[in-house]
């Protein structure tokens, strides 16, 4: 038996309203997540994403920024070179081995 408490989502617009309340209102970050019962230090990466990339900051679960989907994209096809690449290396000892 687990005595963790389930994880909370936030939705997008909770996040960006917590983020508008310490920028347009002044209101302290510490305050906010008080006020809110949400962890402390979550306003402040809220807005660090969002000030990084407001159009994607909080992509939610299951989706990815277009970097990130080009980066998971590439690591895959890498990884698929590589098994390729160490087949054709053991099939080249395998037939140089005959000869």
């Amino acid at each position: 038996m687990s005595l963790e408490k389930p994880r909370r989502k936030y939705d997008d617009a909770f996040k960006r309203e917590a983020v508008r309340l310490m920028t347009e209102e002044k209101m302290k970050p510490s305050h906010i997540e008080k006020d809110l019962g949400i962890t402390n230090g979550l306003v402040r990466k809220w807005k660090i994403s969002l000030d990084e990339d407001s159009t994607h900051a909080f992509p939610g679960s299951g989706y990815q920024r277009p970097e990130q989907a080009e980066l998971t994209r590439l690591r895959k096809e890498n990884e698929r070179l590589r098994r390729e690449r160490d087949i054709l290396k053991k099939a080249t000892a395998f037939f140089a081995k005959d000869q």
